[in-house]
């Protein structure tokens, strides 16, 4: 690769069903049809035949019972960061095709903005505790796709320079080979490839219309499944343990983190400097506030769940609970016991929390301060939040820098350079401008990983250690108030490729977010400690929005 290897930003994100009679964010019991089924006796048959005679996928590396744990601790270093990305094993496919018999088999589980998941309810053992990922696409064909299918000669220059991505086109395989690109930055133990599984056209319509009724209606009108697809993703669901059930529940924590800090770019210009005081997400929440698309403002503050710091890592779990929106869910072996189906709309009435947190202690034998306890331990020692805030990093130019360069790539006049009079700004530029196509290649490229880790998702699985033993497969935290141990693991999900001919669409998002934020919020100061998830320019104090 053209440079040294950095940590790359990713989140975690499953999403799960809420039953469309409760309210949002209310606590119900796993319904049956998710409930872990005790495993089966001897191995599935290999991958041959019909479905429902059980499939044996490839367990990915970190769920293989044999692995060896996995090493923990900062992000590689350039000396030790692989220099070439192989492509994906061609075997890692199933030998068989979904067909309309099997559809019935999967359920809805959630969604996000490029695919739809699918949860398995059928018989097979060998397909228990897995998810499907299905791609969907836009109802609105004007509007920019959500990830990448097919590599412009434009971005075929951006990604070039990692082997293998761009030949996995070719083999349709494209989200596994990104998935090993993530792994580097945020560390293979935490990402999962997944395989890649054959559907006909006829299960993917069955599908479509039998998750119609569960899905959010503001996601039907906006999206539906691609039926001219012809593979999905089959990977572990990650708000379960693998393998055999036990006696004690397991509890799971799904968190949209979004930008854990605060940009400094030099290419910020001087109208939009509120951007380095005030983070991205208390922006956009004004913004959505504004445009109906939120009834509340959130509490949450990403600077306080990125800090490094044991007590505002627990302030922002605690804001997670009265607005959740879709930054925060809760399962309880496998299903959704709290938070909303996601979009930003979802808001909780203290009673209703009040009654999550009753259930939860009820299913898991922990107080809420323990469960809170619990998560911020966790993600404190796994460092996990430290891997994705060094990916996230990578976007050290800003869009507002980027920009220019995407228009150098395509081999465009810069549209953003037309409107701008100011000869001090439009000197900045034209350096940019003079940048070599390798070089500007690479910010592109940098600032595309950096987006993807943006809006990922962490998911932190827990249980109870049934036996105090060092030999477990998994991470391990111990809770002091109730003196127990409890394994856990991490995952990130939705770690897509995000199209290069977005570039234009995330310059008009941040211009509309920071204009508005800036004619419509009153800005104090009040002292924040910037040295992990704050300023990254050595400004010592963070803005809060004044109502």
């Amino acid at each position: 690769m053209q440079s040294a290897c950095r940590p790359p930003l990713v989140g975690i994100h499953v999403s799960l069903c809420l039953p469309r009679s409760r309210a949002p964010g209310a606590f119900s019991p796993p319904p049956d049809s998710l409930k872990p089924r005790p495993a089966a006796a001897e191995a599935a048959p290999a991958w041959s035949g019909d479905l429902r005679r059980g499939l044996q996928p490839p367990l990915p590396p970190s769920s293989s019972p044999s692995a060896a744990p996995p090493e923990r601790g900062p992000a590689q270093s350039a000396a030790n960061c692989p220099q070439a990305l192989p492509l994906p094993d061609s075997g890692a496919e199933m030998d068989v095709v979904l067909q309309a018999g099997d559809a019935d088999d999967w359920v809805y589980k959630g969604e996000g903005a490029a695919n739809l998941i699918l949860s398995y309810t059928g018989s097979s053992p060998s397909m228990l505790g897995k998810v499907l990922r299905a791609k969907k696409i836009l109802n609105d064909k004007a509007q920019p796709a959500p990830t990448c299918e097919v590599f412009s000669s434009s971005e075929q220059l951006v990604w070039g320079e990692i082997p293998g991505l761009v030949e996995s086109l070719k083999q349709d395989c494209l989200p596994q080979a990104y998935a090993q690109v993530m792994s580097q930055h945020l560390g293979a133990n935490h990402v999962d490839g997944g395989v890649r599984a054959r559907v006909s056209t006829e299960f993917l319509e069955i599908v479509g219309k039998n998750v119609l009724s569960s899905r959010p209606a503001w996601r039907v009108s906006a999206s539906a499944i691609d039926t001219s697809a012809d593979s999905a993703l089959l990977i572990s669901d990650h708000s379960l343990f693998s393998g055999k059930p036990r006696r004690s529940s397991c509890i799971a924590v799904e968190i949209k983190a979004k930008c854990g800090f605060l940009p400094s770019s030099e290419y910020i210009s001087q109208e939009n400097s509120i951007k380095k005081q005030v983070t991205r997400y208390k922006m956009h929440q004004q913004l959505k506030f504004h445009q109906g698309q939120i009834s509340k403002i959130s509490d949450y503050d990403p600077l306080d769940l990125f800090s490094g710091s044991k007590e505002r890592i627990r302030t922002a779990i605690k804001s997670f609970f009265s607005t959740p929106q879709n930054n925060f869910r809760i399962f309880v072996d496998g299903s959704l016991g709290f938070g909303g189906m996601g979009g930003g709309a979802d808001t909780v009435h203290p009673d209703e929390i009040e009654k999550c947190l009753e259930d939860l202690t009820k299913v898991s034998g922990l107080q809420p301060s323990d469960f809170i306890e619990l998560l911020s331990e966790a993600i404190f020692k796994s460092g996990v939040l430290d891997k994705l805030l060094a990916t996230q990093k990578l976007d050290d130019h800003d869009i507002e820098g980027a920009i220019h360069l995407y228009y150098d790539i395509i081999s465009q006049p810069c549209l953003v350079c037309k409107n701008i009079t100011d000869a001090e700004l439009l000197h900045k530029y034209s350096v940019l401008h003079s940048l070599s196509l390798d070089k500007s290649c690479k910010i592109v490229r940098d600032f595309l990983i950096a987006a993807t880790t943006k809006d990922c998702s962490l998911m932190m699985c827990f249980r109870p250690r049934e036996c105090e033993t060092t030999d477990s497969e998994y991470d391990s935290v111990f809770l002091e108030s109730v003196n127990r141990t409890y394994d856990y693991k991490a995952y990130f999900v939705d770690l897509d490729v995000k199209p290069l001919d977005k570039m234009p669409h995330y310059f008009k998002l941040d211009q509309k977010i920071v204009n508005f934020y800036t004619k419509n919020g009153e800005v104090r100061r009040v002292p924040c400690d910037s040295s992990k998830g704050g300023s990254t320019g050595g400004d010592d104090s963070k803005a809060q929005l004044e109502h």
